[in-house]
């Protein structure tokens, strides 16, 4: 297919959920889709999204993390740009012209993960196959 549909993923700092979806859409969809993610503020990839997307398949630990202010400057298109923070965060993102629509997906803040170690991967797990399903349900009906 010539013409993918872009996307766009933001996060806070693009460190967990915006790099997880921007991998499984790129994954599982990267015939019709190509996908970018970055952060308002960007921080290093956090080490759980890391080892919860090798368990999956995926290895993301070369990645770097994105701010999405300079893809804004440097002019990108995107047909959808997907938050995947808070409604609150969300506010500070800029517009990007041209969007076909933009969809916000208020998922859980893994920096606010609390426990051990484990209960910690447990969480990212989740929160990796809550990421996976919003993407299923997004992609289906654009396939």
């Amino acid at each position: 297919m010539a013409n993918k549909h872009r996307v766009l993923f933001v996060c806070v700092h693009n460190s967990f959920r915006s790099q997880i979806a921007e991998a499984i859409l790129n994954y599982k969809y990267g015939d019709i889709f190509e996908a970018e993610s970055g952060g308002l503020t960007v921080k290093e990839i956090n080490p759980l999204a890391i080892e919860v997307m090798k368990d999956y398949g995926i290895d993301i630990s070369k990645n770097k993390a994105n701010c999405v202010f300079d893809f804004f400057n440097e002019g990108r298109l995107y047909e959808y740009v997907i938050t995947v923070c808070s409604k609150e965060a969300e506010k500070e993102c800029p517009i990007f012209p041209g969007i076909r629509k933009r969809i916000n997906w208020n998922l859980e803040d893994p920096e606010a993960f609390t426990g051990t170690e484990d209960e910690k991967y447990q969480k990212a797990i989740h929160l990796m196959s809550e990421i996976e399903n919003r993407i299923d349900d997004f992609a289906k009906p654009v396939e």
